[in-house]
């Protein structure tokens, strides 16, 4: 082959490799645009959750999808408002093709086992539980879970020892104190509780911490004999939660074993009149029919359902 053919085919391979490259650059180009558009609609998504517009958001990452089917953070934001409203397949179908498309990411691979946790499927979360440790053994939400899915399936001490992992890795974790705060009351370890829960409270203050602590810590008082100290935990749970009528209960008991009929008769009117709905099930209604056979024992005027004396 003469040089000038030669020079020809060559620059006849040149172009075309040129054309391809091309080709392929133009389509990175296009896709780069397509993934940019879609994480800047997720970013507002999640900027409208962040204030409470869920319409929005699940609209917002509905049209990232609508740009990039594989943007993870959008699969994930719609899952979040699909939950939001009660859609739970919906939002499992769009959590697992947040993990898939992010390579199994923790962050996913944890929050798909919370809402596989929430609707009951154990092994599910258990098993996700284990993929989330196993790509970050430092995430507390990951221990958190994997304590989660051990208390439901009565392993109480194995879920005591992964909640403390994730306490030893943010101390200040309030769901995870509340948790381990449950599993010493059922075990009757109402010190540990208590110092639980104390410093739950270090943490968020004393009126910043929910109804249920001040509940929990009148009843370790009250079984360690404090019952003043207990008393004043039921009242604070009763201001905090004025239709619950568990605290009251716990004061009329209080009140009637310490000889204050008049407080207690008030306290058992209170609880009547928020009714029995009101009141958790099981021992609680056991506990309101002993003291209202116990109030019927003693002198003065009798409760009326339905009137409240405060």
């Amino acid at each position: 082959m003469k040089p000038p053919a030669i020079r020809f085919c060559f620059v006849c391979v040149a172009v075309g490799v040129m054309t391809l490259t091309g080709c392929r650059a133009i389509g990175r180009f296009g896709e780069s645009r397509q993934s940019i558009a879609a994480r800047s609609l997720s970013g507002k998504g999640f900027q409208a959750i962040h204030e409470g517009r869920w319409e929005l958001a699940e609209s917002l990452f509905t049209d990232a999808l609508s740009v990039s089917k594989s943007d993870d953070r959008a699969h994930w934001g719609l899952a979040e408002a699909y939950w939001k409203r009660g859609e739970r397949e919906l939002a499992i179908n769009q959590m697992e093709q947040a993990v898939r498309l992010s390579a199994d990411d923790p962050k996913f691979v944890e929050r798909l086992g919370r809402m596989y946790l929430d609707l009951g499927r154990r092994a599910e979360a258990d098993a996700n539980s284990l993929i989330a440790l196993q790509s970050k053994r430092d995430s507390p939400e990951a221990w958190r879970l994997r304590g989660d899915c051990l208390h439901a399936t009565g392993r109480e001490e194995e879920a005591l020892a992964a909640y403390h992992r994730a306490l030893a890795l943010q101390p200040d974790y309030a769901e995870v104190q509340m948790q381990a705060a449950e599993i010493y009351m059922g075990q009757k370890r109402y010190d540990r509780l208590l110092a639980t829960l104390d410093r739950l409270q270090d943490g968020v203050g004393i009126d910043g911490a929910p109804a249920k602590v001040d509940m929990l810590q009148g009843i370790a008082m009250r079984q360690l004999g404090r019952s003043e100290e207990a008393r004043r935990c039921f009242v604070r749970a009763a201001a905090k939660n004025p239709d619950d009528a568990a605290p009251h209960l716990e004061i009329a008991a209080i009140a009637l074993e310490s000889g204050e009929i008049d407080i207690a008769r008030q306290s058992l009117a209170a609880a009547t009149q928020l009714g029995p709905a009101s009141i958790d099930q099981g021992n609680r209604m056991l506990q309101l029919q002993d003291v209202q056979q116990r109030m019927a024992s003693e002198p003065g005027p009798q409760i009326v359902p339905g009137i409240q004396f405060r």
